[in-house]
């Protein structure tokens, strides 16, 4: 039951004793409700943390009320709760609580009965991962919880969800990551049913494509303003266009989808941005001003070659904001490799083609068949055509060549050593 787990977890012999990870106590400051009349006796935080305590059932209801009746958080996380009445039990005893953690507790198959659903009318905040809770549970517990904010329903398997014939109208974020969700079909359940909603966290679901037109979009999320499509299975850009259409979307998270793979990261990025205009934060970064004008005018450079039929929509627009761009000049920036230069020596002239990534010794090897001396008996001065200075002498013979910057044309003079 609950209440042992506080006698052993919160009384003052033990606090602020750990034992063992998990066990540790979560305290925030707030102000309390009317206070607990025993809390004297226990060091009962306003978050209470009881996870993974082997938790069945509830316990005596009256000890409950008296040692939470300010206890605002309640996580009962990986417990061995599978009987919805005993989980309204304990809800019941506190009268204060606003958010309620049962994650990873066995609830498959276990019915919520109305009059026990009456319980949890004031929480605002409710996780429910991994705990494989039927989607009519889920249904009642919103129509019950009249001021619903957030809702945790993440990796419970569910393939489908039916429709609610009682919209939930405060809900404002839905986690449903790790599911089988694919079928556009079931997302579009979740704009009737929740029509505040802000923030929609859809990661790994494999959402096929989002199939509805520019009509019915701006209807059926009319407040999302945060998405997460991570690890979705969108492969096509049409899917992307049509996230403009949600009127007050401005975050997107979309890595990991079919549709990017054949890109570099910065492809990625700039392809997106440019086809999403309102967007200001993208899989976490903000988005600005210089970064949207840099990605837009790669946008239309990337498609100049596309015939008419396969430019995307948003291709137009951006050529009408900016013009047709001309493709970007191509820079060679590595070293260079050779130089053709003009070796002078004496009365002789001779074109030569010599590798600059060898070194000043090497060069006057190269000379020994070019003039009749040998690499002991010549010195080396370089002629930079285009500069004032006048000749330098390559006197370092283990100096590579392309750190003088020779240039076709430059000269080399050859000047035999005075005995």
């Amino acid at each position: 039951s609950d209440e042992p787990f506080l006698f052993e977890k919160y009384s003052p012999e033990n606090f602020p004793c750990r034992r063992g990870p998990g066990m540790g106590v979560v305290v925030v400051p707030t102000i309390c409700p009317q206070g607990s009349p025993m809390k004297d006796r226990l060091n009962l935080p306003s978050v209470l943390v009881l996870n993974s305590c082997g938790i069945s059932r509830a316990g005596d209801q009256a000890e409950i009320a008296a040692f939470c009746a300010h206890v605002i958080e309640l996580d009962l996380s990986h417990n061995k709760l599978q009987d919805w009445h005993e989980i309204s039990k304990i809800v019941s005893s506190i009268p204060n609580l606003e958010f309620l953690n049962l994650s990873s507790n066995p609830l498959a198959g276990t019915t919520l009965e109305p009059r026990c659903a009456e319980a949890f009318s004031r929480v605002r905040r409710l996780v429910l991962n991994n705990t494989q809770v039927s989607w009519d549970t889920v249904l009642l517990l919103a129509r019950e919880i009249p001021e619903l904010e957030e809702l945790f329903l993440c990796h419970n398997e569910y393939t489908s969800v039916s429709a609610s014939s009682v919209a939930c109208p405060t809900l404002r974020l839905l986690h449903i990551t790790d599911n089988s969700l694919k079928d556009w079909a079931e997302v579009r359940k979740f704009g009737s049913m929740f029509p505040s909603l802000h923030t929609l966290v859809m990661a790994n679901n494999n959402l096929a494509s989002i199939q509805d037109s520019k009509d019915i979009l701006p209807r059926l999320f009319p407040n999302l303003r945060s998405m997460n499509l991570h690890n979705s299975g969108l492969n096509r850009w049409d899917d992307i266009e049509k996230l403009n259409f949600f009127p007050k979307l401005e975050e997107v998270r979309l890595q990991g989808i079919p549709l990017l793979q054949t890109y570099t990261n910065a492809e990625r990025r700039s392809l997106m941005i440019a086809q999403l205009p309102s967007i200001s934060l993208l899989n976490g970064s903000a988005v600005t001003d210089s970064e949207r004008e840099d990605a837009e005018r790669f946008f239309i450079r990337y498609y100049l070659d596309y015939p008419e039929e396969e430019l995307p929509y948003r291709y137009h627009s951006l050529v009408t904001k900016y013009g047709k761009l001309e493709p970007l000049a191509e820079i060679d920036l590595r070293p260079r490799c050779r130089a053709q230069v003009e070796v002078h020596c004496e009365e002789k002239v001779e074109q030569l083609n010599i590798r600059l990534d060898q070194t000043v010794a090497e060069l006057k090897k190269q000379l020994t068949t070019v003039v009749q001396l040998s690499t002991n008996s010549m010195r080396l001065y370089y002629i930079d055509k285009c500069s004032v200075f006048g000749p330098e002498e390559m006197r370092y013979n283990t100096r590579a060549l392309h750190s003088y910057s020779i240039q076709d044309g430059d000269e080399i003079l050859v000047v035999p050593k005075t005995k």
